[in-house]
């Protein structure tokens, strides 16, 4: 009986076996996986949403078109949906965690430590491209929205959640809810509806005859985004005070980066007393 437990305590050991780079490299591949299959199944829950919306409304899903003001010459949009009462512009994003934001921030973090590019600055940018394709008087009918899924908790500007702005930031499960209350209190504002169907139509084929379809352009746009983030997050590594240029240490620039009063800035603990 001893032996027997020895030797399958043996066994066991044999089994370990030590991670090897390639390992490493099938798990990382694995996470990638595993984070598209996510990010694929909240678009499509979004795409079931969206579709539930009246016949005369057009819903388009990853449109790309030429922006020559985005590093890569494109812009890639997640979700339009066109109606008489309003042309939502919508960027979707699959993180987990706590999101601190606001309107006039150009960078927001991710649980108070990772950076990311303002979604609203960034769906800014689309909606500029999209209003080099279409005419000037449907300019002011943009709303900007951006859908985060439910496994986040929000720590944003409180004007960015109230249904009067034309930049909103909500949860997936809640867009439509949003999108329905819009509309209403526009309705409720004017008598008329900015867009009629065939203008809805117009609109619609507009912008589906601008949209890139190629493959490899797409693929290239893609990977040139990734090309761009590695970029930005080696120059991240160091961070330095706006003022003396003094290194500081990750718990003084996560603590600048999430307080407003320092406007997306960094600076060392002497200098931060000097900021009001």
């Amino acid at each position: 009986m001893v032996f027997s437990f020895f030797k399958k305590k043996q066994s066991q050991t044999e089994q370990k076996e030590i991670p090897s780079p390639l390992k490493t490299a099938v798990s990382n591949k694995n996470n990638e996986h595993w984070a598209k299959r996510k990010g694929e199944l909240g678009e499509y829950k979004i795409n079931i949403q969206l579709d539930q919306f009246p016949k005369n409304y057009k819903h388009i899903i990853d449109l790309m078109i030429i922006n020559s003001k985005s590093s890569t010459g494109y812009s890639q949009i997640d979700h339009i949906i066109m109606t008489p009462y309003g042309l939502f512009v919508i960027e979707t994003k699959n993180y987990q965690g706590t999101i601190y934001g606001g309107k006039d921030r150009k960078t927001w973090l991710v649980n108070g430590k990772f950076k990311m590019m303002s979604p609203l600055v960034q769906n800014y940018g689309h909606i500029q491209a999209i209003k080099n394709l279409v005419e000037s008087h449907y300019h002011d009918y943009f709303i900007s929205m951006v859908s985060f899924t439910k496994r986040c908790t929000f720590k944003l500007d409180e004007e960015l959640r109230k249904i009067q702005s034309n930049e909103l930031v909500v949860y997936d499960i809640e867009l439509t809810e949003f999108i329905n209350r819009k509309i209403a209190i526009l309705k409720l504002q004017h008598k008329e509806p900015f867009l009629s169907d065939n203008e809805i139509e117009l609109l619609y084929q507009q912008l589906m005859e601008a949209n890139i379809t190629d493959p490899t352009i797409r693929k290239q746009h893609v990977e040139n985004i990734k090309t761009s983030k590695n970029e930005n997050d080696k120059t991240d590594k160091e961070s330095i005070c706006v003022v003396c240029q003094k290194t500081v240490s990750d718990k003084v620039k996560t603590y600048c980066l999430s307080n407003k009063k320092f406007d997306g800035k960094i600076y060392c603990y002497d200098h931060q007393k000097t900021i009001k």
